[in-house]
């Protein structure tokens, strides 16, 4: 992209509004400095990333603090290899690996899935010393901390001790001798680094001592007392070896620096990168937008595209659709002046640089751009009166240069191309220039008024027509397109609305009938009809929009609905099971009440519903074939037949259970009810299975107790416990406990054939 194309779409604009939602001036300047990626998958590498950060934001509320920038710190500590850093560096850095270290913890605390994000933002290893050792020294403030070494706790120690000193004596001489009225202020303050008192001009002779200074006024002098002094001496030097322990601590900082420098490095690039990510979310939030799918064959399809400038200016933006049919190269726009056919172009233009720059674009969902990283622009009046280049020539001779770059990876936006020349010239070249383009493969949009380039855009394969459309009685522009059509270009009614002279307009158009023409009235019906039709489709997108949203509401009553039923029927169930358990019902009494529960769940169907018949019986049931489970309505997969008892055994999402092969119909529908025609033996009830093999024995117990209610809630009559053989001792547990559990008829061990001692058969009352 060159500089030309960016600065006639304004495409620095967007730069700069994506830089004022960054947080840093670091970050904000990394925004004004990007460009299109260089390659497909670079953009959808970063619109990944953005659409994965979007997400984080809003699942974490993860809000970056500002951080100074380090460039000059970096530049400094390479320029000057023998020096250390000074105590603002090492603030600034501080400020930035703290803010590093909460921002990596906000990562950490997510989904796995946002550690990508993280890793892409920059990776590397974790400066440990630095951070530890910035901690310990350096405070928020930007001061070393006493315990940044034992020395330099020691010298501040002495330095404390030396102030509380010198402030009892000041206090014991002003008290001891009554001179607060010669004084401007009862505290004393620091002159020349020493403690002094403020003492009035006109008393300086009262007392011995030094004069330090005096006020801006003349009228306070900063006096030391003779009993001061020997203690400023003292504190002087305790100054000096602050200093110096000071130096040493920064010297120390500074070797740890610049052994994990790379790693400071890392840190720093990832905040960057982190606060550029956050204003490309930041702008998709401002601008509804979301990031665009860029594909090597996908059509131009922007759907209620928006351009981003007027948005973010705050002005009511009407959505267009821009659209090519597959197989179509070209777009060809026409109208009236004011139509909206210059903003159009620029907000493609403009959001294809946003796309391929990995910002979200505001377009609607569903949008979709082919890669085209050559992006060529003919707009506005390019005459150049220094240079003796009028508007045509400036034209001829930026498309001269551009046409050796022309490929089918290209996309050429050309406004009122041709113009500023015989109109009949114009139109034909503009024809060649859009046969060439459309010839070379890439995608092209034009704006014309030329009458032979809309008839042209009409008539040649691989060119799409489209008209802005205008309001038929006020001539107000609707700003929107209606395509595979032509619009007139409406300039007397445009001269009118800004009040042209009428008796001017008036005679042009007495020129006008003069030259017998037609096609202006002809559009202007075009456009009434497509204006009605754009009404229609309107009212029904409305009609549409309703029903879903009818339907959605009607979904969530149902679904609410339906589980205040499941919440009923659990609470029955387990009512009746514990008054069950308790003897304060019969096992036929618990049982007809749950039947009762299940016949308000599943309402009877019609009596006069016609029988459904589907050619499926027994000998449709195979081994490891998917069939359907009626009386739950659940496919499962066949483990085994029981041709004597016509009975199945059926693994249902992992809990196998034999079932009568009358209960069973194709697993192609669950809308079929057909069961199978053969005859079957007397319903025995399911029979469920339970595997306990691995298990501890209290574990194993708690599983088989919640296993045996479920099993009767189900109506089940038959069971089967898996406990493996191994030691006996998982078996005994479980006999012993079946033994007393009030609803166990009998049970025992399993034949051989069917596991043995591996497995109990339990039979329920």
């Amino acid at each position: 992209m060159d500089s030309r194309t960016a600065q006639l779409l304004e495409f620095p604009k967007i730069l700069d509004a994506l830089a004022g939602f960054a947080v840093s001036e670091p970050g904000a300047e990394a925004c004004r400095e990007l460009t299109p990626y260089d390659s497909l998958s670079e953009i959808r590498n970063q619109n990944d990333l953005v659409a994965l950060a979007r997400e984080w934001v809003g699942v974490t509320g993860f809000r970056l603090t500002w951080f100074p920038a380090l460039d000059g710190l970096f530049a400094f500590a390479e320029a000057r290899k023998q020096r250390s850093l000074d105590i603002d560096d090492f603030t600034a850095l501080g400020q930035v690996l703290r803010t590093a270290r909460e921002a990596w913890r906000a990562f950490s605390e997510g989904d796995e899935r946002y550690l990508r994000l993280r890793e892409a933002l920059g990776s590397g290893s974790w400066p440990v010393k630095l951070v530890s050792a910035v901690t310990r020294c350096i405070d928020a403030e930007g001061r070393i901390r006493d315990e940044a070494s034992p020395e330099l706790s020691v010298v501040r120690s002495e330095i404390r001790s030396i102030h509380q000193r010198c402030t009892k004596k000041v206090k014991d001489f002003i008290l001891g001798r009554d001179l607060s009225h010669f004084l401007q202020d009862e505290f004393m303050t620091l002159a020349s680094d020493r403690y002094v008192l403020p003492l009035k001009a006109n008393f300086k002779g009262r007392f011995q001592g030094i004069i330090h200074d005096y006020s801006q006024t003349g009228e306070t002098c900063y006096f030391e007392p003779m009993f001061l002094v020997e203690l400023n001496n003292q504190l002087q030097e305790y100054k000096k070896e602050e200093a110096v322990e000071e130096q040493r601590v920064l010297e120390y900082l500074t070797g740890l620096f610049r052994q994990e420098r790379q790693s400071v490095e890392n840190c720093y690039t990832f905040l960057v990168q982190l606060d550029v990510i956050l204003a490309k979310v930041a702008l998709g939030h401002r601008l509804d937008a979301r990031p665009l799918e860029v594909d090597e064959s996908a059509n131009l399809h922007l759907p209620e595209a928006r351009h981003p400038l007027l948005v973010l200016a705050g002005h009511s933006v009407q959505a267009v659709d821009v659209s090519l049919r597959p197989g179509d190269r070209t777009l060809v726009i026409s109208g009236g002046n004011a139509g909206g056919k210059t903003v159009t172009l620029k907000a493609v233009g403009l959001c294809a640089l946003m796309a391929y720059a990995g910002l979200p674009v505001p377009v609607a969902a569903g949008g979709t751009l082919a890669y085209l990283p050559r992006v060529f622009v003919i707009m506005g009046d390019e005459q150049s009166l220094e240079g003796h280049v009028s508007t045509f020539t400036a034209q001829i001779q930026y498309f001269s240069r551009a046409w050796e770059q022309v490929d089918q990876k290209s996309l050429f936006l050309l406004d009122e191309f041709g113009a500023g020349t015989d109109p009949t010239q114009g139109a034909a070249l503009a024809q060649a220039v859009i046969d060439k383009l459309t010839e070379r493969g890439g995608v092209s949009l034009a704006a014309t008024h030329f009458p032979a380039l809309k008839a042209y855009a009409l008539a040649t394969e691989g060119v799409r027509a489209a008209s802005v459309l205008f309001d038929p009685k006020t001539k107000k522009p609707l700003y929107r397109l209606a395509y595979d059509q032509v619009g007139a270009s409406i300039a007397l009614d445009v001269a009118r609305e800004h009040g042209f002279p009428a008796e001017i307009l008036q005679k042009a158009e007495q020129y006008l009938l003069l030259e017998g023409s037609e096609t202006g009235s002809v559009l202007g019906r075009l456009n009434s009809l497509a204006v009605k039709r754009q009404q229609e489709l309107d009212e029904l997108a409305e009609q549409k929009q309703r029903v879903a949203s009818r339907r959605h509401r009607l979904e969530e009553d149902f679904d609410k609905k339906k589980n205040q039923l499941l919440e009923e029927v659990r609470c029955v169930s387990q009512t009746v099971l514990r008054e069950w358990k308790e003897g304060r019902a019969g096992r036929k009494q618990a049982l007809k009440k749950l039947a009762e529960v299940r016949e308000r769940v599943t309402p009877d169907e019609p009596k006069n519903a016609p029988a459904q018949t589907v050619p499926f019986g027994w000998d449709d049931v195979h081994v490891d074939g998917q069939v359907l489970y009626l009386p739950w309505d659940k496919r499962g997969r066949v483990v085994e037949k029981d041709e004597k008892k016509r009975r199945v055994k059926v693994d249902l999402d992992g809990v196998a259970m034999w079932v009568n092969g009358s209960d069973l119909g194709p697993a192609s529908t669950r809308e079929q009810k057909t069961r199978v025609v053969t005859p079957s033996a007397p319903a025995a009830g399911p029979t469920l299975t339970l595997d306990l093999r691995g298990m501890r024995a209290d574990v194993a117990i708690s599983e088989l107790e919640r296993f045996l209610d479920a099993a009767l809630l189900r109506g089940a009559t038959t069971l089967e416990i898996v406990h493996g053989r191994g030691t006996g001792a998982l078996r005994r547990e479980v006999h012993q406990f079946l033994k007393q559990f009030p609803a166990v008829e009998q049970f025992s061990l399993a034949p051989e054939d069917r596991g043995g001692d591996g497995m109990t058969e339990v039979t329920l009352k």
